[in-house]
């Protein structure tokens, strides 16, 4: 099989799976109970803000130095905000701390989710201008050197 058919039948079997979770998802809506105690919450919650920390601070660093990767550790990023905003809303225990989940989820999760997302498309179009710089001056020094250097007119 090829790379593009590859892709191609990856996608179509993500579709597909997709597909399969719709009675399974409408199941656990119905099935599951509204509450339910957790044992080691106090550690999935703060090994997810670890983690959320981790790809913020590789996000940033990918950022500034303009590294490859920076389309899909933005992404993963902008992913794992949205996700913390959701389950911070939804986990909130209290009326009171489900506005403030809320208000931290549109100003400042959100926002920096979009902020990710746009560093994701646009980082990448940055990397792809940077490799294609990259090789032209290669190119050139090593075929054309003499023509570059013109004289003015």
């Amino acid at each position: 099989m090829r790379g593009h058919a590859r892709v191609r039948f990856v996608g179509w079997s993500l579709a597909g799976l997709a597909a399969l979770m719709v009675p399974w998802t409408a199941y656990l809506f119905i099935a599951l109970p509204g509450t339910q105690p957790s044992a080691h919450f106090d550690l999935a919650w703060g090994g997810f803000d670890l983690a959320l920390l981790v790809v913020l601070a590789v996000t940033g660093w990918a950022a500034v130095r303009h590294s490859r990767w920076i389309g899909s550790v933005a992404a993963a990023t902008a992913a794992m905000l949205v996700t913390d905003a959701w389950f911070d809303v939804v986990t909130a225990p209290s009326t009171r701390e489900r506005w403030v989940a809320l208000a931290m989820a549109v100003v400042v999760e959100l926002p920096l989710a979009l902020v990710c997302a746009w560093l994701s498309v646009r980082g990448q179009v940055i990397v792809e201008q940077r490799l294609a710089l990259g090789l032209r001056p290669r190119r050139i020094a090593g075929h054309n050197a003499a023509r570059v250097r013109r004289t003015p007119r």
